[in-house]
């Protein structure tokens, strides 16, 4: 439940605005409603509303209500789910259970009014006794339909292994997609706000690895990019970004390629060039060095997984201060990043020759962390300006 975001309101809009972010479905039920120490109320919003329209519109209505991370210390409200589920256990004469207390899900997606579980929870065989467990579910954490996401299949697409619980149908709204064909990343929340804030107006964008429009949607709503080339090459994701992009009333500025961007018979057109792709989006380089303009070049935005090394505790002194060690391990990362984002640097500006002849300058505009994706594995994104000389 990390990086929740969450938007910081006064106490006399706190009532209005959770009225109005419920009835979008913006409002995440999962999580309570706090006061913080400076009299103002923190409204936690489901992580697939972010980069929507909504939030715009809800800041011209609250412009002094900032969207903000918010790391959740506490738990999913479960006090509810719980409840109705030792009920059901009741009416079925079984007992309730701390093992069964402990198998109920610690955390979920919530994507307007499905439910989205993890692998981790109703895996007792007991659960399997309860006949309409799954409405009970459903009725405990406020949705319509019940998903649950086990893996991620080897298929080349990223595609989840999802079986659906409960409900007639998988696809959901705000961005739409079948959940059990495409993958949503909450977890990229931040570097979407990012791009959202750019300042696209009259470029040329191409997104090399568009998914279901995860970038591709906040440089053509908010970024106000005159044009978007979105590439994708899984067949159930395409058909979810050309929903969205009509959805947001955008498909007259975005040309869909379908198919690897490796084969993109595309050049010399891009202001900027995104490669959303992890663990490495390294494939793409040289098609994304072909793509930028050639006489005015651009900005690669290249998101990687960085691995750090662990820590060697032995060169840092004896102390019983755990914040000393954090900070100088963060440091060790940061260091990591550059390292990685210079060679980087320098391995495009060969690529940018080898494909012109000519020489071209790069330069290290900025190093985003985006999140922490396992330990010691670090999801950084660097902004590279590539000129020709």
């Amino acid at each position: 439940m990390d990086g929740i975001p969450f938007l910081r309101v006064s106490q006399c809009n706190a009532q209005k605005l959770r009225k109005r972010l419920q009835s979008k479905g913006a409002l995440d039920l999962s999580l309570c409603v706090m006061k913080d120490s400076d009299e103002t109320v923190l409204l936690p919003i489901s992580p697939s509303c972010v980069s929507h329209d909504l939030l715009l519109s809800l800041s011209c209505f609250f412009p002094q209500s900032p969207l903000l991370p918010y790391k959740n210390k506490g738990k999913p409200s479960g006090n509810k789910l719980e409840k109705i589920l030792q009920e059901l256990f009741q009416c079925h004469g079984e007992r309730w259970s701390e093992e069964l207390r402990a198998d109920l899900p610690r955390s979920f997606q919530r994507h307007g009014d499905l439910v989205l579980l993890g692998d981790n929870s109703f895996n007792l065989p007991l659960w399997k006794k309860m006949g309409t467990l799954w409405s009970a579910v459903a009725k405990g954490l406020g949705a319509q339909r019940l998903a649950k996401i086990s893996r991620i299949s080897g298929d080349g697409f990223r595609s989840p292994m999802v079986t659906m619980l409960l409900g007639e149908h998988s696809w959901v709204n705000i961005y739409e997609f079948d959940v059990t064909k495409c993958m949503f990343s909450a977890g990229n929340i931040t570097e979407k706000l990012r791009v959202a804030a750019f300042d696209c107006r009259g470029q040329t964008v191409v997104d090399l690895y568009a998914g279901i429009g995860y970038f591709t949607l906040p440089y053509l709503v908010h970024a106000g990019a005159h044009h978007v080339h979105a590439c994708e090459w899984n067949p159930d994701a395409v058909e979810a970004l050309k929903k969205n992009l009509v959805s947001n009333r955008v498909s007259d500025r975005c040309t869909v390629h379908q198919g690897d961007n490796r084969q993109l018979q595309l050049s010399d057109v891009a202001d900027r060039v995104n490669l959303g792709l992890i663990p490495s989006s390294e494939d793409g380089w040289p098609v994304a060095c072909r793509l930028l303009k050639k006489s005015t070049g651009g900005i690669l935005h290249i998101h990687q997984n960085v691995t750090s090394p662990f820590s060697n505790t032995a060169n840092f002194p004896a102390t019983d201060d755990a914040t000393t060690l954090r900070i100088s391990g963060r440091t060790s990362d940061r260091e990591i990043w550059q390292a990685w984002a210079d060679d980087t640097a320098n391995r495009i500006r060969c690529h940018l020759k080898d494909i012109s002849g000519t020489t071209w300058i790069t330069n290290i505009q900025h190093i985003e962390h985006v999140k922490s994706y396992a330990p010691h594995v670090n999801h950084v994104v660097l902004d590279l300006e590539c000129r020709p000389a």
